[in-house]
């Protein structure tokens, strides 16, 4: 059953017509993601679905009687209030659910008359299913998922960061227990811990969401049918954000292919009307000249009404200057320790960063990682430890929140100002980045977030850096912007070292990485996602010696015969064959898929070969861990 349906919706801001006709339906329980460039009208359409904004025409149809949880702009409380009281707001209504228990219970006490006795259960068994007993273990599992911890909970509300407060509405609306979830960048203040907890969440719920993302890993994971906002008009794709990749794509090559077709239908039309009227004017024949302004009339209802020319995606033209280098080792920190007072952010740091990694540097919010970034970039003093930086290396930095010392000063005068160029060069420059026409006249304090990061991306690739740091850069970026940056970060031959919660470019990044935690720094040699696999193996590993320690008395067994050492190594050996085979074959799907980009069909044959894979490495990589473990237990 269709929950919300939308008929040719339409709205306007004066004259600036947004929303041209949506015409969309959600059906229940369906996860959707709703996307587009900023200024696409996603924000519109959301306000208008949460009653927010009012439309100027069409028409809108909810379910009634759902609950709708909005996660959009932050409420206002009373200066005072806690945010466990904010949490706990979430069971206002079944607070008033068992008032009206207690109130009928005591009526019952008195007169245990029938209809009172049918709204007392009515009322019992509503508040029973929806968990009314259960509510301090709720706020427990959503607090401890979403990284809200006692001391957050006890401090007020008007205290926290807009991140902080982000969160904590998230965990109230999650316990409201809605039936549709209408969500505006759920991730965007979430380590990737509580990202992937929300995650979990999103995909055992039972009602319809409707979320705004521009996390492409999240959307991955999440949705199962894409909206896109483009030109004021929804497209519907059916699957994940990859699949709907592929899709558009697909559509364009098709759409390109019929417009090239019409294209060359109108040129012979043309030429054939040009020769039809030299041939009436030489024979002075009427009757051929009518033929020829038919065909002229049927040229211009083919211009008019045929297939229009697709886009094409902007691209960054220019590439990174690089600078030799002639070291292998291009960050050395040994025994780093530094805090702010007492709070110790570094404890005992050892990392190694050679020529050429792109190491990602992960940890929960708060764990020291821009600290980290800091102190190798020579803002901060270690308070111990040793910091060694190759001596040939020249550092380039994209920070998260990029800031100009002259914000009144235009694109093209800042690139002049820092380059040291001429005008000319400077916009052929700026070009390549897709500042082009009027856009080099605005000023940097108008500029959004990630025109901000192209125009700081665009000095950074005038200099001569074979190491770039990057803190979050893709933070608060659409998804086109993303992929922008890591289009000009494809092509650059040096080192990096990045800072990032968004995992699709940690994916496609990362060769290594570094996770901080309490202090320490862990490194692991390999992409996101066999890292991921490690990491949720450890953690099954600690579960399981934690749940062993806490038995107690156990009754004393038979000691188990010690496996044969040969066989555990004959099974490993086969084993890690087995995971060496397997990450190569998806090694050249990679390869064949970036071949077939045009070709839908074996596309999706090999995707699908690609989501087997990937189960059975799996499912290797747990009994490589297995097989392992019992030849350290069979050790003598």
């Amino acid at each position: 059953m269709a929950e919300i349906v939308l008929k040719d919706i339409h709205k306007y801001y004066g004259i600036q017509h947004v929303l041209r006709g949506i015409s969309l339906e959600i059906y229940e329980g369906t996860k959707v993601g709703l996307i587009g460039r900023n200024g696409a009208g996603k924000t519109t359409l959301f306000k208008i679905l949460s009653g927010e904004e009012p439309y100027d025409k069409g028409e809108i149809q909810i379910a009634k009687g759902l609950r709708t949880g909005i996660l959009d702009q932050i409420p206002q409380y009373p200066e005072d209030t806690t945010v466990y009281q904010v949490i706990d707001s979430a069971f206002q209504d079944l607070r008033e659910i068992k008032e009206s228990i207690d109130a009928l219970q005591a009526e019952l006490a008195e007169d245990p008359e029938a209809s009172v006795m049918g709204r007392y259960g009515a009322l019992l068994s509503e508040f029973e299913a929806r968990g009314g007993y259960e509510t301090e273990t709720r706020i427990k599992k959503v607090c401890t998922g979403l990284d809200i911890d006692q001391d957050m909970q006890n401090k007020p509300f008007s205290k926290l960061s807009g991140g902080e407060k982000t969160r904590v509405n998230l965990a109230r609306i999650i316990l409201m227990d809605p039936h549709i979830l209408l969500l505006d960048e759920p991730t965007n203040h979430l380590d990737i811990k509580s990202a992937e907890w929300l995650e979990e969440y999103l995909q055992s719920f039972k009602g319809t969401v409707v979320v705004i993302s521009h996390d492409r890993y999240f959307l991955d994971r999440v949705v199962k049918v894409i909206i896109e906002i483009e030109d004021g008009v929804a497209t519907t794709y059916e699957g994940n954000y990859s699949r709907y990749a592929l899709l558009k794509e697909q559509k364009r090559l098709e759409q390109l292919k019929h417009y090239q077709q019409e294209q060359k239908k109108i040129r012979q039309l043309e030429e054939a009307v040009r020769r039809m009227h030299e041939w009436a004017n030489r024979a002075d024949s009427a009757k051929m000249h009518r033929r020829a302004f038919s065909m002229e009339k049927r040229i211009e209802r083919l211009k008019r009404d045929g297939t229009s020319r697709p886009k094409k995606e902007q691209r960054i033209t220019r590439g990174f200057r690089t600078e030799g280098f002639s070291g292998s080792e291009v960050v050395f920190l040994s025994g780093l320790k530094f805090g702010f007072g007492s709070n110790t952010i570094l404890n005992g740091v050892e990392l190694l960063v050679r020529r050429n990694d792109r190491l990602a540097l992960l940890g929960d919010n708060g764990s020291g990682k821009t600290t980290l970034l800091r102190i190798i970039r020579g803002e901060l003093a270690p308070d111990e430890g040793i910091v060694k930086i190759g001596s040939s290396i020249k550092a380039g930095y994209l920070p998260q929140h990029v800031v100009f010392d002259n914000p009144e000063m235009s694109v093209l005068e800042t690139v002049r100002h820092e380059l040291i160029i001429d005008e000319g060069t400077a916009r052929n420059i700026l070009a390549g980045f897709m500042f082009r026409g009027e856009d080099v006249l605005k000023t940097v304090g108008s500029l959004s977030g990630g025109e901000l990061s192209r125009l700081k991306l665009c000095l950074l690739m005038q200099q001569d850096v074979n190491l770039l740091i990057l803190d979050e850069p893709t933070n608060h970026l659409d998804i086109q912007s993303r992929e922008w940056i890591e289009e000009a970060l494809d092509a650059f031959e040096g080192t990096i070292l990045f800072v990032s919660h968004d995992r699709y470019f940690i994916r496609k990044f990362a060769s290594s990485v570094c996770e901080l935690e309490d202090g320490k720094l862990l490194c692991f040699d390999g992409d996101y996602e066999t890292f991921r696999e490690y990491r949720r193996i450890v953690e099954e590993e600690k579960r399981r010696t934690a749940s062993e320690e806490s038995r107690t008395a156990r009754p004393k067994r038979e000691r188990a015969r010690k496996p044969n050492p040969k066989a555990l190594e004959k099974r490993l050996a086969s084993i890690e064959t087995d995971i060496s085979e397997t990450e190569a074959r998806l090694m050249d799907i990679e390869q064949e898929m970036e071949q077939h980009a045009s070709d839908y069909v074996k596309l999706e044959e090999l995707l699908s070969e690609k989501d087997d894979l990937s189960a059975k490495l799996e499912v290797l990589y747990r009994k490589w861990m297995e097989t392992h473990q019992l030849m350290g237990d069979g050790s003598p």
